[in-house]
Protein backbone atom coordinates (compact mmCIF):
# COMPACT_ATOMS: atom_id res chain seq x y z
CA UNK A 1 0.00 0.00 0.00
CA UNK A 2 1.41 3.21 -0.68
CA UNK A 3 1.13 6.51 0.71
CA UNK A 4 -1.48 7.62 -1.09
CA UNK A 5 -3.46 4.52 -0.21
CA UNK A 6 -2.73 4.62 3.68
CA UNK A 7 -4.37 8.61 3.77
CA UNK A 8 -7.55 7.31 1.81
CA UNK A 9 -8.24 4.54 4.81
CA UNK A 10 -8.01 5.73 8.48
CA UNK A 11 -6.52 2.37 10.18
CA UNK A 12 -7.05 0.58 13.39
CA UNK A 13 -4.29 -1.31 13.29
CA UNK A 14 -1.46 -1.89 14.04
CA UNK A 15 -1.66 -3.49 17.10
CA UNK A 16 0.33 -1.79 19.51
CA UNK A 17 -0.83 -3.84 22.76
CA UNK A 18 -0.78 -6.86 23.52
CA UNK A 19 -3.02 -9.77 22.41
CA UNK A 20 -6.25 -9.39 24.53
CA UNK A 21 -9.12 -11.86 25.39
CA UNK A 22 -12.21 -11.56 26.76
CA UNK A 23 -12.53 -14.06 29.40
CA UNK A 24 -16.50 -15.48 29.05
CA UNK A 25 -15.38 -15.76 25.47
CA UNK A 26 -12.47 -18.07 26.32
CA UNK A 27 -14.54 -19.92 29.04
CA UNK A 28 -17.72 -21.08 27.30
CA UNK A 29 -17.52 -23.04 24.33
CA UNK A 30 -19.05 -21.21 21.30
CA UNK A 31 -16.74 -23.13 17.92
CA UNK A 32 -16.46 -25.75 16.33
CA UNK A 33 -13.21 -27.65 16.99
CA UNK A 34 -13.08 -28.60 13.29
CA UNK A 35 -12.27 -27.22 10.10
CA UNK A 36 -14.28 -29.25 7.90
CA UNK A 37 -18.60 -27.98 7.67
CA UNK A 38 -20.48 -27.92 10.49
CA UNK A 39 -23.89 -26.50 10.33
CA UNK A 40 -24.57 -26.39 14.01
CA UNK A 41 -23.04 -27.33 17.49
CA UNK A 42 -24.93 -29.67 19.93
CA UNK A 43 -26.41 -27.15 22.53
CA UNK A 44 -25.19 -26.53 25.95
CA UNK A 45 -27.60 -26.45 28.73
CA UNK A 46 -26.38 -27.07 32.22
CA UNK A 47 -29.72 -25.54 33.80
CA UNK A 48 -27.93 -22.39 33.86
CA UNK A 49 -25.84 -21.34 31.23
CA UNK A 50 -27.96 -22.14 27.82
CA UNK A 51 -26.09 -21.83 24.33
CA UNK A 52 -27.08 -22.72 21.08
CA UNK A 53 -24.56 -21.93 17.78
CA UNK A 54 -25.68 -22.31 14.36
CA UNK A 55 -24.47 -21.25 10.85
CA UNK A 56 -25.36 -21.08 7.19
CA UNK A 57 -23.88 -23.12 4.49
CA UNK A 58 -20.92 -21.31 5.23
CA UNK A 59 -20.74 -23.54 8.45
CA UNK A 60 -20.39 -22.46 11.66
CA UNK A 61 -17.26 -20.86 12.88
CA UNK A 62 -14.16 -22.42 13.58
CA UNK A 63 -11.50 -22.18 16.69
CA UNK A 64 -9.19 -19.81 13.75
CA UNK A 65 -11.99 -18.17 12.83
CA UNK A 66 -11.87 -16.93 16.40
CA UNK A 67 -8.33 -15.46 15.78
CA UNK A 68 -10.22 -12.66 14.16
CA UNK A 69 -12.18 -11.93 17.11
CA UNK A 70 -9.44 -11.94 19.00
CA UNK A 71 -7.26 -9.65 16.68
CA UNK A 72 -10.34 -7.30 16.91
CA UNK A 73 -10.87 -6.52 20.64
CA UNK A 74 -7.09 -6.72 21.08
CA UNK A 75 -7.35 -3.66 18.82
CA UNK A 76 -10.04 -2.02 21.08
CA UNK A 77 -8.39 -3.21 24.46
CA UNK A 78 -5.22 -1.33 23.09
CA UNK A 79 -7.04 1.82 22.23
CA UNK A 80 -8.82 1.45 25.51
CA UNK A 81 -5.48 1.54 27.26
CA UNK A 82 -3.93 4.34 25.39
CA UNK A 83 -7.42 6.43 25.85
CA UNK A 84 -8.27 6.73 22.35
CA UNK A 85 -12.11 6.69 21.24
CA UNK A 86 -13.42 3.33 20.27
CA UNK A 87 -16.12 1.50 18.13
CA UNK A 88 -17.58 -1.19 17.15
CA UNK A 89 -16.06 -0.96 13.44
CA UNK A 90 -12.63 -1.20 12.77
CA UNK A 91 -10.28 -1.49 10.15
CA UNK A 92 -7.07 -3.38 9.92
CA UNK A 93 -4.44 -4.63 6.99
CA UNK A 94 -4.23 -8.11 6.07
CA UNK A 95 -0.32 -7.88 7.06
CA UNK A 96 -0.61 -6.67 10.64
CA UNK A 97 -3.30 -9.45 11.54
CA UNK A 98 -1.25 -11.92 10.00
CA UNK A 99 2.33 -10.98 11.98
CA UNK A 100 0.00 -10.82 14.74
CA UNK A 101 -1.47 -14.57 14.61
CA UNK A 102 1.61 -15.90 12.78
CA UNK A 103 0.31 -16.24 9.28
CA UNK A 104 2.02 -15.85 6.25
CA UNK A 105 0.59 -13.24 4.23
CA UNK A 106 0.07 -13.80 0.52
CA UNK A 107 -2.92 -15.44 -1.39
CA UNK A 108 -4.14 -18.11 0.39
CA UNK A 109 -4.03 -15.94 3.85
CA UNK A 110 -7.08 -13.61 1.86
CA UNK A 111 -8.41 -16.31 0.81
CA UNK A 112 -8.97 -17.84 4.23
CA UNK A 113 -9.86 -14.92 6.18
CA UNK A 114 -12.70 -14.21 3.53
CA UNK A 115 -13.93 -17.41 4.31
CA UNK A 116 -13.46 -17.03 7.90
CA UNK A 117 -15.55 -13.48 7.87
CA UNK A 118 -18.29 -15.05 6.11
CA UNK A 119 -18.96 -17.86 8.82
CA UNK A 120 -18.30 -14.98 11.73
CA UNK A 121 -21.27 -13.25 10.07
CA UNK A 122 -23.21 -16.46 9.71
CA UNK A 123 -22.84 -18.20 12.65
CA UNK A 124 -26.17 -17.54 14.76
CA UNK A 125 -25.65 -17.47 18.65
CA UNK A 126 -28.21 -17.80 21.15
CA UNK A 127 -27.21 -17.40 24.50
CA UNK A 128 -28.52 -16.07 27.89
CA UNK A 129 -24.91 -15.18 28.93
CA UNK A 130 -25.33 -11.51 29.59
CA UNK A 131 -22.17 -9.21 28.94
CA UNK A 132 -21.84 -5.37 30.39
CA UNK A 133 -25.02 -6.12 32.65
CA UNK A 134 -27.01 -6.56 29.19
CA UNK A 135 -28.18 -9.75 27.91
CA UNK A 136 -29.62 -10.37 24.85
CA UNK A 137 -33.44 -12.49 24.04
CA UNK A 138 -32.65 -13.13 20.01
CA UNK A 139 -29.87 -14.86 18.32
CA UNK A 140 -26.89 -12.79 17.10
CA UNK A 141 -23.65 -12.84 15.05
CA UNK A 142 -20.18 -12.49 16.14
CA UNK A 143 -19.65 -9.88 13.22
CA UNK A 144 -21.95 -7.54 11.05
CA UNK A 145 -21.19 -6.05 7.56
CA UNK A 146 -18.08 -6.24 6.89
CA UNK A 147 -16.29 -5.42 3.55
CA UNK A 148 -12.60 -6.20 1.79
CA UNK A 149 -10.81 -3.17 0.47
CA UNK A 150 -9.01 -3.91 -2.36
CA UNK A 151 -7.37 -2.19 -5.45
CA UNK A 152 -6.59 -3.94 -8.82
CA UNK A 153 -2.90 -4.76 -9.48
CA UNK A 154 -1.01 -4.13 -12.85
CA UNK A 155 -2.16 -7.82 -13.97
CA UNK A 156 -5.81 -6.77 -12.81
CA UNK A 157 -6.06 -9.14 -9.83
CA UNK A 158 -7.55 -7.62 -6.85
CA UNK A 159 -4.97 -6.78 -4.27
CA UNK A 160 -6.31 -6.79 -0.46
CA UNK A 161 -5.29 -3.10 1.18
CA UNK A 162 -8.39 -3.38 4.30
CA UNK A 163 -10.58 -5.34 5.89
CA UNK A 164 -13.42 -3.39 7.72
CA UNK A 165 -15.64 -5.30 10.40
CA UNK A 166 -18.40 -4.01 12.65
CA UNK A 167 -17.72 -6.21 16.26
CA UNK A 168 -21.48 -7.53 17.18
CA UNK A 169 -22.67 -5.37 19.97
CA UNK A 170 -22.76 -8.37 22.65
CA UNK A 171 -19.07 -9.26 22.37
CA UNK A 172 -18.23 -4.87 22.53
CA UNK A 173 -20.24 -4.44 25.62
CA UNK A 174 -17.94 -7.54 27.03
CA UNK A 175 -14.98 -5.54 26.37
CA UNK A 176 -15.96 -1.87 27.20
CA UNK A 177 -17.99 -2.91 30.26
CA UNK A 178 -17.23 -6.18 31.89
CA UNK A 179 -13.38 -5.72 32.43
CA UNK A 180 -12.52 -8.93 32.29
CA UNK A 181 -9.92 -8.87 29.43
CA UNK A 182 -7.02 -11.59 29.79
CA UNK A 183 -3.34 -11.53 28.04
CA UNK A 184 -2.56 -14.42 25.34
CA UNK A 185 0.79 -15.35 24.36
CA UNK A 186 1.11 -15.35 21.04
CA UNK A 187 2.15 -19.03 21.31
CA UNK A 188 -1.38 -19.56 21.46
CA UNK A 189 -2.29 -19.23 17.41
CA UNK A 190 0.47 -22.11 17.26
CA UNK A 191 -1.43 -24.62 18.87
CA UNK A 192 -3.86 -27.40 18.23
CA UNK A 193 -7.89 -27.16 18.30
CA UNK A 194 -8.11 -29.19 21.53
CA UNK A 195 -4.77 -27.53 23.15
CA UNK A 196 -6.81 -23.84 22.19
CA UNK A 197 -9.71 -24.59 24.33
CA UNK A 198 -7.64 -26.15 27.30
CA UNK A 199 -5.17 -22.95 27.49
CA UNK A 200 -8.39 -21.25 27.38
CA UNK A 201 -10.34 -23.09 30.62
CA UNK A 202 -7.05 -22.59 32.56
CA UNK A 203 -6.44 -19.27 31.97
CA UNK A 204 -10.06 -18.30 32.75
CA UNK A 205 -10.21 -20.27 35.54
CA UNK A 206 -9.27 -20.02 39.29
CA UNK A 207 -5.48 -19.18 38.63
CA UNK A 208 -4.59 -20.65 42.42
CA UNK A 209 -5.34 -24.17 40.18
CA UNK A 210 -8.78 -25.81 40.29
CA UNK A 211 -10.23 -29.00 38.45
CA UNK A 212 -12.91 -30.53 36.64
CA UNK A 213 -14.56 -33.18 36.03
CA UNK A 214 -13.52 -35.17 32.54
CA UNK A 215 -17.01 -35.33 31.54
CA UNK A 216 -17.64 -31.49 31.90
CA UNK A 217 -14.67 -30.23 30.02
CA UNK A 218 -15.46 -32.45 27.48
CA UNK A 219 -18.15 -30.63 26.95
CA UNK A 220 -16.90 -27.37 27.97
CA UNK A 221 -14.25 -28.15 25.33
CA UNK A 222 -16.68 -28.86 22.52
CA UNK A 223 -15.02 -32.39 21.95
CA UNK A 224 -17.97 -34.23 19.70
CA UNK A 225 -15.93 -37.56 20.38
CA UNK A 226 -16.69 -40.49 23.16
CA UNK A 227 -15.16 -39.77 26.84
CA UNK A 228 -12.96 -42.86 26.14
CA UNK A 229 -11.22 -41.18 23.64
CA UNK A 230 -11.00 -37.63 25.45
CA UNK A 231 -9.66 -39.61 28.23
CA UNK A 232 -6.76 -40.80 26.31
CA UNK A 233 -5.66 -37.47 24.92
CA UNK A 234 -6.03 -35.80 28.17
CA UNK A 235 -4.00 -38.23 29.34
CA UNK A 236 -1.18 -38.33 26.64
CA UNK A 237 -1.21 -34.16 27.30
CA UNK A 238 0.10 -34.98 31.15
CA UNK A 239 2.78 -36.94 30.03
CA UNK A 240 4.19 -33.34 28.19
CA UNK A 241 6.18 -30.50 29.72
CA UNK A 242 4.66 -27.84 28.51
CA UNK A 243 0.88 -29.24 26.88
CA UNK A 244 0.09 -25.50 26.79
CA UNK A 245 1.40 -21.82 27.53
CA UNK A 246 1.66 -21.77 31.19
CA UNK A 247 -0.10 -23.83 32.61
CA UNK A 248 0.11 -27.89 33.54
CA UNK A 249 -2.45 -30.44 33.33
CA UNK A 250 -3.20 -33.77 35.54
CA UNK A 251 -5.67 -36.29 35.08
CA UNK A 252 -6.54 -37.25 38.87
CA UNK A 253 -8.09 -40.93 40.17
CA UNK A 254 -10.19 -39.84 42.81
CA UNK A 255 -10.73 -43.32 44.18
CA UNK A 256 -6.27 -43.73 43.89
CA UNK A 257 -5.59 -40.11 45.29
CA UNK A 258 -8.10 -40.90 48.37
CA UNK A 259 -6.01 -44.01 48.79
CA UNK A 260 -2.83 -42.43 48.70
CA UNK A 261 -4.23 -40.05 51.57
CA UNK A 262 -5.30 -42.50 53.29
CA UNK A 263 -2.76 -44.59 52.98
CA UNK A 264 -5.22 -47.60 52.36
CA UNK A 265 -4.62 -50.82 49.69
CA UNK A 266 -5.15 -49.78 45.69
CA UNK A 267 -8.83 -50.40 45.23
CA UNK A 268 -9.99 -52.76 43.57
CA UNK A 269 -11.56 -52.72 39.92
CA UNK A 270 -11.53 -49.81 37.33
CA UNK A 271 -12.16 -46.11 38.28
CA UNK A 272 -15.43 -45.01 36.28
CA UNK A 273 -14.50 -42.45 33.49
CA UNK A 274 -17.20 -40.20 34.72
CA UNK A 275 -15.41 -39.96 37.92
CA UNK A 276 -11.43 -38.95 37.01
CA UNK A 277 -11.29 -35.24 37.07
CA UNK A 278 -8.49 -32.75 35.50
CA UNK A 279 -6.64 -30.79 37.16
CA UNK A 280 -5.07 -27.18 35.70
CA UNK A 281 -2.33 -25.69 37.53
CA UNK A 282 0.49 -22.60 36.52
CA UNK A 283 3.41 -24.17 35.36
CA UNK A 284 5.45 -20.94 37.62
CA UNK A 285 3.91 -22.21 40.76
CA UNK A 286 4.57 -25.33 39.98
CA UNK A 287 6.56 -26.60 43.07
CA UNK A 288 3.82 -25.01 45.44
CA UNK A 289 0.99 -26.92 43.52
CA UNK A 290 0.76 -30.47 42.99
CA UNK A 291 -2.78 -32.30 41.64
CA UNK A 292 -4.63 -32.54 44.55
CA UNK A 293 -8.50 -33.61 45.75
CA UNK A 294 -8.76 -30.33 47.57
CA UNK A 295 -8.24 -28.27 44.77
CA UNK A 296 -11.94 -26.22 44.13
CA UNK A 297 -13.87 -27.73 41.79
CA UNK A 298 -15.13 -25.48 38.83
CA UNK A 299 -18.30 -26.75 36.61
CA UNK A 300 -19.80 -22.99 36.39
CA UNK A 301 -18.51 -20.15 34.92
CA UNK A 302 -15.77 -19.23 38.09
CA UNK A 303 -17.52 -15.81 38.42
CA UNK A 304 -15.76 -15.59 42.24
CA UNK A 305 -12.60 -16.08 41.17
CA UNK A 306 -10.44 -14.03 39.39
CA UNK A 307 -7.93 -14.97 37.04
Amino acid sequence: MNAREQLSLVLDSPLIGKVKNNRTVMFWSFFSLSKELVTELPVYDDGRVRIEVTGTKHGVANIYDKDVLIYLVSLIQDKINRNEAVDRRLTFTINDFCRVVGRVPGGSAYARIESALLRLKGTMIYTNIETGGEGEDSAFSWIGDFKINYRRGKDGEKVMRSVTVELCEWLYRAVLRDGNMLTHPVSYFKLAPLERRLYEIARSGPQGGFRMNLEKLRVKVGSSGDLKEFKRRILALTKLRNPIPEYGIGLIDPRAQRTLEIKAPPPRGRTPLMAYQVYFFRTDRLANMKPSMHAPIVGDFPEDEGP
